[in-house]
């Protein structure tokens, strides 16, 4: 694996966990009324990457699961997201 590669791969593996981590967070602050944060950011972390970790905190913490933009957005993010990665590897 080049250098390039392994950037990717520590890029993508450290924006899942915060996607994930910034889910739960948010989960936490709306049981206890306090301020949340964004939907917007919520979705950014996503399409920066982060797909697979907003997907999972969507499951683990039981949140955003009945806002439609993230009940679909996230897998339809997601699958771009696989099919773009399968377009890169193919055409390399």
């Amino acid at each position: 694996m080049n250098t390039l590669h392994s950037y990717l791969a520590y890029y993508l593996l450290a924006i899942n966990a915060v996607a994930f981590i910034v889910y739960g967070i948010d989960k936490y602050k709306a049981k206890k009324a306090k301020w949340r944060i964004q939907e917007t950011t919520l979705l950014l972390l996503a399409v920066l990457g982060g797909s697979i970790g907003a997907w999972m905190g969507m499951k683990v913490w039981h949140h955003k699961t009945m806002h439609k933009k993230f009940k679909y957005g996230i897998p339809a993010i997601l699958l771009i997201q696989i099919a773009l990665m399968a377009y890169l590897h193919m055409n390399r």
